[in-house]
């Protein structure tokens, strides 16, 4: 069995690429790669964004010219008659004129406009269609999204439903047991923070929040962040003044271990030095860094946006809760929207840090519920097994 999968980036590796034993992966080309190549190059010789890449990232098309069994795609979607499936973090088809719709200030997506678009409809009769024999959603916030969206397109509902499963990524367990991590209770409290988007995923008011509890109650507590402090602007509205004075902050700072990046598995080796892992975010699709540190025996504070509610909860973790719409994102829009996000968001940090300090042994157990919680929702072995069967199915192969 060939499976052909379009780009080997951390999706792709976290969800498709050699998840199957015994199964072959190859990176395929197609029509809409070339495009993409040529678009780019046209981009850095204007040195700024003429042609939309987007597209180009999440369609394929290689007039069948690949000879592989399968194809495993992440967001994309596939016009040939090669047998393929997908697994998505928001909608599909993931084209520019879905993610471009207009919201209200709650950020309620009206998709009527969709309905007049040649690429939509072209997109859902392709997922539509034989060829197309499955499409996974990462959550079930992911999968209630897109039913909604398909509501709106009641010829293609029917039948794209009927292909709509979930499944949660993998992860494997990095300790089994808290004392494999060799972290004392009783001394300096660790926190990490792991995020390229530094502001979008409540960077800032970690640091602030952490720095005025250590200031005034005096907490032996120190703070690891690894951030490139990327500006993303789409829900925090950063500006480079607010990197500035981060950049400062974290140089005055003697508390905060600083890193702009490291490779995954450095990242893995804090993550088992530290106690608490940080995501108290704006908006994610998923939230990957939960499961890594989950699975390096650090229970999270995150909020409740997306996915987040269905791997994390105050069983095995904090969560903070932010005003939603209905399809699960917190609501941003305005400035003072955002504001009141923030404001919940320190709170939120203050009331976990305190629960804390007040009881450390409550860091044990819920260190403990969370390596428990991966072991039972995100066990490799089970998540290859139901891949390999989707893909039997999928060619028309035997499964014994």
């Amino acid at each position: 069995m060939l499976i052909g999968y379009k780009f080997d980036a951390y999706p792709e590796k976290r969800n498709i690429i050699d998840i199957v034993p015994d199964t072959k992966y190859k990176k395929v080309r197609d029509f809409f790669l070339l495009k993409q190549r040529i678009a780019s190059q046209f981009n850095q010789l204007a040195n700024r964004e003429i042609f939309s890449l987007i597209d180009s990232y999440n369609q394929f098309y290689d007039f069948d010219l690949n000879r592989v069994s399968l194809l495993h795609f992440f967001n994309t979607i596939s016009y040939g008659s090669t047998p393929w499936i997908t697994t998505f973090e928001t909608f599909l088809p993931r084209l520019t004129c879905l993610l471009s719709c207009p919201s209200d200030r709650n950020l309620e997506i009206d998709f009527s406009a969709l309905k007049t678009e040649s690429k939509m409809h072209k997109a859902f009769q392709a997922i539509s269609r034989d060829a197309c024999r499955q499409i996974i959603a990462m959550s079930d916030c992911n999968a209630n999204m897109q039913r909604r969206l398909l509501k709106e397109f009641p010829e293609y509902q029917e039948s794209i439903e009927s292909k709509l499963i979930v499944m949660h990524p993998p992860q494997r367990e990095f300790v089994s047991k808290y004392a494999d991590k060799k972290l004392s209770l009783d001394e300096t409290t660790k926190f990490i923070f792991v995020g390229s988007s530094f502001f979008r995923k409540g960077g800032q008011e970690i640091m602030q929040t952490l720095k005025a509890l250590k200031e005034r109650y005096k907490y032996n507590l120190e703070l690891t962040v690894i951030s490139s402090l990327n500006i993303d602007n789409y829900a925090t509205k950063e500006t480079l003044a607010d990197v500035e004075q981060v950049k400062h902050s974290l140089q005055q700072s003697d508390w905060i271990h600083y890193f702009p990046q490291l490779p995954n598995h450095e990242v893995i080796e804090l993550m088992k030095k530290a106690h608490i892992g940080l995501l108290p975010t704006y908006a994610d699709t998923y939230g990957y860094s939960v499961l890594e540190f989950q699975a390096a025996g650090c229970p999270v504070i995150t909020t409740n946006v997306r996915a987040l509610t269905e791997i994390n909860n105050n069983h095995v973790g904090w969560t903070i809760e932010v005003p939603k719409n209905s399809l699960g994102e917190a609501i941003y829009t305005t400035k003072e929207d955002r504001d009141t996000i923030s404001k919940l968001i320190r709170e939120g940090i203050e009331r976990a840090v305190h629960e804390i300090f007040a009881n450390r042994q409550i860091i044990l157990e819920k260190s403990h519920n969370s390596i428990s919680r991966i072991i039972e929702h995100h066990s490799i072995d089970r998540y290859a097994a139901k891949l390999r069967n989707i893909y039997l199915e999928a060619i028309g192969a035997d499964k014994t």
